[in-house]
């Protein structure tokens, strides 16, 4: 990893720095120590405040504990996702609600003719697949916040699960984590990151 010259000016401790970016990873395997209800909730409570396109959250979560409800995600899963997942303390399918445009009356009361602007269903599909992969970001950050590894996974037939977790229509499913204390031999050696330089311009 490329090291840093300049002054740290973050708000963070480096400690805490470390705990959300530097030495966080994604975990390949875990520990059998449980993911709790009450730090699910203690991690929701943290993220819930980062902003979405008219503060209209549409980000869902399904947990998946049971055995039953792991096999039925299993098939839909890439081949080298399988074991991971069905070992896994904790599974959240990631998703989102394309109709959240029905909460903006009580989440957006200053614009009370917002839902409507939502009317048209593709519009409403983009900004919820938008915002909601912006808070799947927010729940990265808030799992590592709470002392947890988290494992994203894109290699799964995303129509397949949305067609299996929810086959009303009113969800699409965008990731698949896996939540837990990291277990031995759970990542490689960090790969390369981009340097400033090659990232932000100035005009």
């Amino acid at each position: 990893m490329r090291a840093t010259t300049s002054p740290d000016l973050l708000a963070l401790d480096r400690a805490a720095q470390d705990l959300l970016f530097r030495a966080a990873r994604t975990a390949n395997t875990f520990t059998d120590e449980p993911v709790t209800d009450a730090q699910v909730a203690a991690i929701h409570d943290l993220i819930r405040y980062g902003p979405t396109a008219y503060n209209g959250q549409p980000l869902r979560v399904l947990l998946l504990r049971s055995a039953a409800a792991r096999a039925r995600l299993l098939p839909h899963l890439s081949s080298s996702n399988r074991a991971k997942t069905a070992s896994a303390p904790l599974v959240a399918v990631l998703a989102a609600d394309v109709d959240f445009h029905e909460r903006l009356p009580e989440l957006y009361p200053h614009r009370p003719q917002a839902r409507d602007w939502l009317a048209d269903r593709a519009t409403r599909v983009e900004q919820a697949r938008f915002s909601a992969t912006l808070q799947i970001g927010y729940l990265l950050v808030g799992v590592r916040a709470a002392g947890l590894a988290a494992g994203p996974m894109a290699g799964f037939d995303a129509a397949g699960v949305t067609r299996e977790f929810f086959p009303d229509g009113r969800h699409e499913a965008l990731l698949v984590m896996n939540v837990g204390r990291p277990g031995s031999g759970s990542w490689q050696d960090r790969l390369p990151r981009l340097p400033t330089e090659d990232v932000v311009q100035t005009l």
